[in-house]
């Protein structure tokens, strides 16, 4: 399928910000699955460009003069394969599967989820339908609804609310299998669909050993393929956001994010 992507940001300051840098995951990755036929990234200075320890590939902009707001602009287009059952290809793989059994402030796995997770996989997680079994379970316990966490509620009060959005939801799925000492990471990236989910979306892989990465959609209960464009991954959100920065001075900030997914089949 023929993603064509449009994702604009925009920050916006009640005092000029003096200084400014920024970390920008908007580069889909270039794994074996999909390709970027054009990729541009129209931002208010000069990009540089590098892969990450993950093998993401990143861009820092940094801004040293006064502003009030920053625009970030991404149009493109990405033809991506179907996976079968979630099982992905090879890929720029820079750290050992077992980096990602670590668990983060985002992700850790406390009483509550450990003993969730045993009740739904009182066998562990070894095959791809455990690996759907918990998204299911995951998605049955924590309803979908917007406005109601932001990008620092860890996965131990995901499942004490119960309610959540995607980042949520791929949180306690890593809280969850990394408590079984199973290596996972968040996906970020965007999601052609026709429901009401937004098209900036976050999912997460797991790795098996006579598998390889297999990449689950916990939201939407179902395997990734080729509605799934990938970013960035990470440990957590924070590692692999699409944008994250930091400044000195500008006061308030405030930020719209617009993502628009059309699709293409593949001819």
């Amino acid at each position: 399928m023929k993603q064509i992507i449009t994702h604009v940001t925009h920050y916006r300051y009640t005092a000029p910000v003096n200084y400014s840098i920024q970390t920008l995951r908007l580069t889909p990755r270039d794994d074996e699955h999909q390709r970027l036929l054009r990729w541009h990234i129209d931002a208010p200075g000069a990009l540089e460009k590098q892969v990450d320890a993950y093998g993401n590939i990143t861009h820092t902009l940094t801004l040293n003069h006064p502003h009030t707001d920053i625009e970030l602009r991404v149009v493109g287009q990405v033809l991506v394969a179907p996976l079968t059952r979630g099982v992905l290809g090879s890929e720029d793989s820079r750290l050992p599967v077992h980096a990602y059994c670590v668990q983060t402030p985002l992700t850790q796995a406390d009483d509550t989820i450990h003993a969730f997770v045993r009740g739904v996989l009182p066998n562990g997680l070894t095959t791809s339908d455990d690996i759907l079994t918990l998204a299911t379970a995951i998605n049955d316990r924590v309803a979908y609804e917007p406005g109601t966490t932001d990008v620092t509620t860890a996965a131990d009060q995901v499942l004490a609310m119960g309610h959540g959005v995607c980042q949520d939801h791929a949180h306690l799925f890593l809280a969850c299998v990394r408590g079984l000492s199973v290596p996972a990471r968040y996906v970020s990236g965007y999601l052609y669909t026709a429901t009401e989910h937004a098209a900036s979306h976050a999912w997460a892989d797991v790795w098996l050993p006579d598998i390889g990465w297999t990449s689950v959609d916990i939201t939407n209960r179902q395997f990734a393929s080729d509605c799934h464009c990938r970013l960035a991954v990470g440990r957590d959100y924070d590692s692999a956001a699409p944008v994250r920065g930091v400044r000195t001075g500008g006061g308030e900030e405030s930020m719209e994010v617009s993502v628009q997914v059309q699709a293409q089949p593949q001819q």
